[in-house]
């Protein structure tokens, strides 16, 4: 990335979170976080009530990204097949012939996801972590770039199957939308349908755009005292003080992601502790567990323990 090149990429992101403002009221904190999370390469878990906007939230990424966008309803009777594809044999070319599932999207809606039973939610394992899937000892790449957002109700709402904690750790970023304030919610009352209004966004980026962003993201300085604090921070996880079980390497390097992404946004070319503290409870809550009797929910959690960590 060259100098020239990162404000024309902030100001093609900075549009991006404007445009998908005009469709999710009131919570430009929850879109900053969803864009950093796919610049970031990642994929991103939204969690809350029914009806809150998780739906069209992704949606308007898709839209406004200029990606193809593909969304499945996951349910109690969902086949890994009516995710991944099937090969179905064809008597004119006298084999079988692959035919792709909705996987095959630059952005895939995984909606409900927590609504499937394991079987169809660990189909997506490899899609979301190799960008490919495999049918009949055959493999099969995605669509560049390839983002999974998936959308799961709270545990205790009906017919609920937890995520187990090896796909919870394939998403980047967990965040909740929340109820509107009460000047969103009046907007969103005396304004249009959602559905129309989708309808008229354009997209302000496209797939190369979006490339370039991550590409981007990769090249954001994260200096040695930088790392020193991201390190204290991950071995604080582990210290059985704060969580049950520590961070994974490979969480430790999704939050240096998400925060050298959130450094794009502001349009640096380097990772501050402030993007690591911004980044860290939606990039890691959703993969630890509280010790026993701490009292705290996992964000909470997360929180208490930063605070209490000397920032270099």
């Amino acid at each position: 990335m060259t100098q020239a090149s990162l404000p024309k990429i902030t100001e093609q992101l900075a549009k991006l979170q404007r445009q998908v403002s005009t469709i999710i009221k009131g919570k430009p904190t929850q879109i900053r976080d969803c864009v950093a999370c796919l610049i970031a390469g990642g994929h991103l878990l939204i969690e809350d009530l029914p009806g809150v906007g998780k739906t069209t939230l992704a949606h308007a990424l898709a839209i406004s990204m200029g990606l193809k966008f593909s969304r499945l309803q996951f349910t109690a009777d969902l086949m890994p097949s009516d995710l991944i594809g099937v090969s179905i044999y064809e008597r004119e070319r006298a084999g079988f012939v692959f035919h792709p599932g909705p996987v095959f999207a630059q952005v895939l809606l995984a909606d409900e996801i927590n609504r499937a039973g394991p079987k169809s939610q660990s189909a997506l394992l490899e899609a979301m972590e190799e960008k490919q899937v495999s049918v009949d000892g055959t493999s099969h790449a995605l669509p560049q770039p390839f983002f999974v957002i998936a959308t799961q109700n709270p545990s205790e709402h009906l017919g609920t199957y937890p995520l187990p904690e090896s796909q919870l750790d394939r998403f980047l970023m967990c965040i909740s939308l929340g109820y509107p304030d009460l000047a969103a919610e009046r907007e969103l009352l005396s304004g249009q349908d959602s559905r129309e209004a989708l309808r008229a966004l354009q997209p302000v980026m496209n797939d190369a755009d979006v490339l370039a962003a991550q590409a981007a993201v990769r090249d954001i300085h994260a200096s040695a005292a930088l790392l020193d604090y991201l390190q204290a921070l991950i071995a604080a996880t582990r210290s059985g003080q704060w969580f049950a079980e520590g961070l994974s390497p490979r969480a430790g390097l999704g939050v240096l992601r998400a925060a050298r992404a959130r450094a794009l946004l502001d349009g640096r070319d380097f990772v501050s502790p402030d993007d690591v503290q911004a980044i860290l409870p939606q990039t890691i809550a959703h993969r630890l567990r509280p010790k026993p009797g701490s009292g705290r929910g996992p964000l909470a959690q997360v929180r208490a323990m930063v605070e209490a960590i000397a920032l270099p």
